[in-house]
């Protein structure tokens, strides 16, 4: 009898284990990250971007690799949230490969915590892939150039948007392209820009 219970124990509390190793990886935040923004729009990558890992560990900052590397999530209502909310008119692009993904025109104010979209600005820079992480199942959004992690999209939940969808991403693997040259507002002083994260 005791041995049947323990190997009941270990059948139903492995894999609850393991989902909650899985949660806890993907939402472990480290400091407060801000989101890049540059003067203007770097070249777009021609073809697919493939790197090493220890390539990607030296280019991203550690919470960009997190994020973009090990599908992981940054915290909510941050301070990216709040810079995404201030942000005028401008293009967004993946801090991994600096192709653009997504743009203000299609900004949503959605109040999730997350920067949030309605659409894509450049369909093919983005692809969508089943995800049944963490006991759900969801449409994880990826760069259909580097193939990093960029959050989730969801459908009809109510937004008055003209295609139902909202496009829930993580700022920090997003660089802002304002459209004014002066960015001198938006842009984060040298010391958060470098600051190490987790």
């Amino acid at each position: 009898m005791k041995s049947k219970s323990i190997l009941l124990g270990l059948i139903f509390g492995l894999p609850l284990a393991v989902g909650g190793l899985m949660i806890s990886q993907q939402l472990s935040y480290g400091k407060d990250p801000v989101m890049e923004v540059v003067a203007e729009k770097p070249e777009e990558p021609q073809k697919k971007v493939v790197k090493t890992d220890e390539e990607w560990k030296s280019e991203l900052t550690p919470e960009q690799y997190r994020i973009l590397r090990q599908s992981g999530t940054e915290r909510p209502f941050g301070k990216v949230y709040k810079e995404f909310n201030a942000q005028g008119e401008g293009e967004y692009i993946c801090a991994g490969c600096n192709v653009e993904l997504f743009s203000s025109k299609q900004k949503l104010d959605a109040h999730s915590g997350w920067p949030s979209f309605y659409d894509a600005a450049q369909a093919e820079n983005v692809k969508l892939v089943s995800d049944v992480s963490a006991g759900m199942v969801r449409t994880e959004v990826r760069c259909a150039i580097c193939d990093g992690h960029l959050g989730h999209v969801f459908e009809g939940e109510g937004y008055e948007t003209p295609t139902d969808l909202r496009y829930c991403i993580n700022g920090a693997i997003l660089k802002f392209v304002p459209a004014s040259s002066d960015v001198n507002e938006a842009k984060p002083s040298a010391s958060e820009s470098t600051s190490e994260e987790n």
